[in-house]
């Protein structure tokens, strides 16, 4: 098969999709893989690297769709982008399709096969505790006076108490996030809906300056933080939230809320995504840093991490055709959201209301 690796637009994008270990293993099986000229260059890896791994270097976007008929890219289509698309391709990045119709519409209008990266983790994406940590390391930042936060500094001196933070889910997002706060001797609350990640939280954090709480607790540390985290992936069909607009009138006026899940009005009420062009807004006198491609940031390491979660599946499709490597692979299978034209991704077709075809349907009458 032929394997496309455009170069990322999107602002402040740093990753690449596959790096020259994967494309060394896509060559000795025997596809092709084309790579825009300069795709890997915030990685610090050059177009000759990609070339001795195997990959053939294309000049430009249209050059690489135009030799694809696998496009692996890290971010979503965005709209310069639509005219390369044709219905021959397959797409295999990380879509969120959910709350971007625009772009559901046109690849729907085109006819291609999509399949959203970031629903094929059976573990994970690789890049969730790389945002956690990037995502602290920013809500530290700002907590410092000059930015405008409560002044504390991240480690207790002088008999001045460190600076509290709340994070808001304990999965890898939010491990992640606390790695960061708890190593800077920050004094940490992690809430979780689920008890057994709260015991696992404590345990691993023993010997810091940590406590665990169920979610429902929220309300009591509120008016105490420096700095919250949200790491919860919030249900996009749901219009209750954590924290509420209401609920900002709690917090000292210099506080910051970083949201690192990044679900526009959805755990934070008050949430919508930034760019790290301009990464912080101001609502009801609370900042919110809400850049929602945050590993993109530290594309070495989020790059590394991508490419060797999606090999897999890009061996997979190639060798077997996309729909039949959905079949083999039930994690694949979650991703795909639409194919010739039909819808078949479920909480894009109930957030924006559009008829679906269940993925299993689709997938047993082809």
């Amino acid at each position: 098969m032929k394997i496309a690796i455009p170069k990322e637009i999107k602002p402040q994008e740093g990753r690449v999709a596959l790096m020259p270990e994967q494309i060394k293993a896509l060559a000795e099986a025997g596809h092709e893989v084309f790579l825009q000229s300069g795709a890997g260059g915030l990685t610090g890896v050059t177009d000759a690297e990609y070339e001795a791994a195997g990959a053939k270097i294309v000049s430009d976007a249209a050059a690489a769709y135009a030799a694809g008929e696998l496009i692996v890219k890290v971010k979503e289509i965005l709209p310069p982008e639509f005219d390369l698309l044709e219905k021959r391709h397959v797409l295999l990045t990380n879509i969120h399709s959910a709350n971007d119709r625009r772009q559901l519409d046109h690849l729907l209008s085109v006819g291609l096969i999509a399949i959203a990266a970031e629903d094929t983790h059976q573990f994970g994406s690789p890049n969730c505790p790389l945002a956690g940590e990037v995502g602290a390391f920013e809500g530290v930042r700002l907590s410092l006076a000059p930015h405008g936060g409560t002044g504390r500094h991240f480690m207790a001196h002088f008999g001045a108490p460190a600076s509290k933070a709340v994070v808001l889910g304990l999965g890898h997002v939010g491990r992640g996030a606390l790695r960061t706060l708890l190593s800077l001797g920050i004094e940490v609350v992690g809430l979780d809906i689920n008890a057994g990640a709260r015991k696992q939280a404590s345990l691993d954090w023993h010997d810091k300056r940590f406590t665990a709480a169920p979610i429902s607790d929220l309300d009591l540390y509120l008016g105490e933080a420096d700095m919250i985290f949200n790491c919860v992936m919030w249900p996009k069909h749901r219009d209750d939230h954590l924290i509420a607009r209401a609920d900002l009138k709690k917090l000292k006026p210099s506080a910051v809320i970083v949201d690192i899940s990044c679900d526009e009005a959805g755990a934070i009420e008050t949430s919508h995504p930034t760019s790290w062009q301009d990464p912080v807004y101001v609502e009801d006198g609370i900042r919110h840093f809400c850049v929602d491609n945050i590993p993109g940031a530290v594309p070495v390491a989020s790059s590394a991490g991508y490419g060797a979660a999606l090999l897999p599946h890009v061996l997979s499709i190639a060798e077997h055709g996309a729909l039949e490597a959905c079949r083999r692979d039930p994690w694949l299978a979650r991703g795909l959201t639409c194919a010739g034209g039909t819808l078949t991704y479920e909480e894009a077709a109930r957030i924006q209301k559009r008829d679906h075809v269940p993925t299993k349907d689709y997938l047993a009458r082809k």
